[in-house]
């Protein structure tokens, strides 16, 4: 890869030694935010240290002052020589998780340390940088990211990349499809055998297929090449970081490093 856009790599404490092998940063999915709120650590043996923290919201509550809180993921960045908290939360931006996100973007910043914040919380927590899903359902990755820009500022935007796997049922109107696991996408190619295309503007493989009750579909999906050509949009739009779920692309991450 180019100097100029880091990858990072989101990982859970049981495939940290695997990831290490890449070289890359990691964020280590070891954290959660808890009731109280109070911040909770995996009980894997692996204790994480270097890289970011990764916290995901699966036990907050929305009770209780986030102040403590926030103390304590100062104090653990501090002790596990984190640079920054990466927030890869499912929760809706409202209150109370916005609040909590916002004194945390303000402690993360007096203490020097990078905080980042999904897409629909960039507004609320103006110090961090924000993550940009790649995955589209509509228009292209390119306008995703000027727009991401004008709204944020070049510099903050982060594209987050997801492994897209979709088999569509056409028309499909409302944009979604069937999400395919890497053994049912295997499997549908191997009996298909489709003729394969890219497409410039969701920079992701395709194919088409009549089903056997007469039904067409379209199936999107990503791979090594096509991940690459998202990081390299994503370079050319002035994006200097970028998040891959190790879990989602442990077969690829030699392709795409190539």
């Amino acid at each position: 890869m180019q100097p100029d856009l880091t990858l990072i790599l989101s990982t859970p404490p049981d495939r940290l030694q695997e990831a290490q092998k890449a070289r890359l940063p990691i964020a280590h999915m070891a954290y959660r935010i808890g009731g109280g709120p109070h911040l909770f650590r995996s009980s894997q043996p692996v204790v994480p240290r270097g890289g970011l923290m990764a916290l995901d919201d699966r036990g907050f509550d929305g009770r209780g002052d986030p102040g403590p809180f926030c103390r304590e993921v100062v104090q653990e960045c501090a002790a596990r020589q984190f640079s920054g908290v990466l927030c890869d939360l499912e929760g809706a931006p409202a209150d109370p998780l916005a609040r909590l996100l916002e004194r945390l973007g303000q402690s993360c910043a007096r203490q020097g340390l990078t905080c980042y914040v999904p897409e629909a919380f960039g507004e609320r927590v103006p110090t961090a940088r924000v993550l940009l899903s790649s995955a589209l359902s509509g228009g292209t990755l390119s306008q995703r990211l000027e727009e991401a820009a004008g709204r944020f500022g070049r510099e903050r935007v982060v594209l987050a990349v997801e492994r897209t796997a979709m088999d569509f049922s056409l028309p499909a109107p409302r944009g979604t499809g069937a999400e395919l696991s890497r053994r049912e996408l295997a499997e549908l190619r191997s009996r298909l055998s489709p003729a394969v295309f890219f497409s410039t503007e969701l920079c992701a493989q395709y194919f088409t297929y009549t089903s056997r009750r007469n039904e067409a579909h379209f199936v999107l999906f990503d791979d090594g090449a096509s991940i690459r050509r998202k990081l390299a949009v994503a370079r050319r739009h002035g994006v200097r970081f970028a998040i891959l779920a190790y879990p989602q692309v442990d077969d690829l991450l030699e392709e795409i490093l190539r």
